[in-house]
């Protein structure tokens, strides 16, 4: 008789981010401690859309006040989340938007940059997706 197993456990974490695009690159940030760029973004609080939690990451983690309702949804990406325990995967519920002002690293941030296609190797697995749909839709090189 064949042995039953359980399946596979994966843990998932939800988080929303904002897409910012300039100049045909895309902005990302590396907080402290990590290896790999990520755009500003994180979990969202109780009672917050995702929208609104998008968009109070963005001051919180590079000082762009961006208004939630000019948010537009852009990709919802899955992928093996990164610096987390295996098999643990992230749903990236990404928005798109310009929003004035120069952005800095601040509170656990302490990098960020504008990237290309040709930085994406630098980047944590659902970032490296989605800088592929940025390219496809002919928004960043």
């Amino acid at each position: 008789m064949p042995e039953l197993t359980e399946p596979e456990l994966t843990d998932e974490v939800v988080a929303a981010a904002w897409v910012c695009v300039r100049d045909r690159r895309v902005l990302v940030v590396r907080a402290d401690g990590s290896d790999a760029f990520y755009l500003p973004g994180g979990k969202p609080e109780p009672g917050e859309t995702y929208a609104e939690s998008a968009a109070r990451e963005a001051l919180e983690e590079v000082g762009i006040p961006v208004d939630p309702a000019a948010l537009r949804p852009f990709s919802t990406i899955e992928a093996p989340a990164h610096n987390r325990p295996p098999g643990t995967r992230v749903r990236l519920i990404t928005f798109i938007s310009d929003a004035p002002g120069e952005p800095a690293p601040d509170n656990e941030i302490t990098e960020l940059a504008w990237f290309t296609s040709a930085d994406t190797g630098r980047c944590a697995p659902a970032i490296q997706l989605l800088v592929a749909e940025l390219v496809a839709a002919s928004l960043i090189d």
